[in-house]
């Protein structure tokens, strides 16, 4: 779990539902309202935003070189049910993409995605390679080689193992 700031833009979003779960303890927010209510996700919607949680971090997982932790629905299948449209600002003529159903959290996961893809900001949502953690982070480092969502936990946990497997 880190203490990193959130991802920039729409990628909050992702980042924030693939943190759902905590891995280690088993506690899973989409299990409260509140949680819901902050993704905008109904009771009968948990199901599809679980499998989609899950698709996202094995996705974030890749970006971060690492294999899935799991067999998951491919990220691509998920989101070809939510179809983007071209939204041009009159004013000034700029252009995005957007959901075309606004409702769905896979037509929004889908957008920030694609502004992500637009802004360069993608691959740097990654999960933690703990495999008691895969918490999702945003990697700031300037290199984009980050491997931990917090150095002080998990690095911190990789390299004393690390030690004491030399030292034996």
């Amino acid at each position: 779990m880190s203490e990193r700031s959130p991802a920039p833009g729409g990628l909050a979003l992702v980042e924030a539902l693939v943190n759902t779960l905590d891995l280690e303890s088993g506690a899973d927010a989409l299990d409260t309202p509140d949680a819901r209510a902050r993704l905008g996700v109904t009771e009968d919607a948990v199901p599809a935003a679980r499998v989609l949680r899950e698709s996202l971090r094995a996705t974030l997982l890749a970006h971060a070189g690492h294999p899935p932790h799991r067999a998951v629905t491919p990220l691509g299948d998920l989101l070809a049910d939510a179809p983007l449209r071209v939204a041009v600002d009159p004013a000034d003529g700029s252009a995005a993409l957007t959901a075309a159903d606004e409702g769905p959290l896979v037509s929004r996961v889908a957008a920030a995605i694609a502004a992500a893809l637009v802004e360069g900001t993608w691959t740097r949502l990654k999960a933690c390679e703990a495999a008691t953690c895969h918490w999702a982070y945003y990697d700031r480092s300037p290199a984009g080689r980050g491997r931990w969502c917090s150095m002080e936990v998990c690095g911190a946990r990789a390299k004393m193992r690390r030690y004491r497997a030399k030292d034996r």
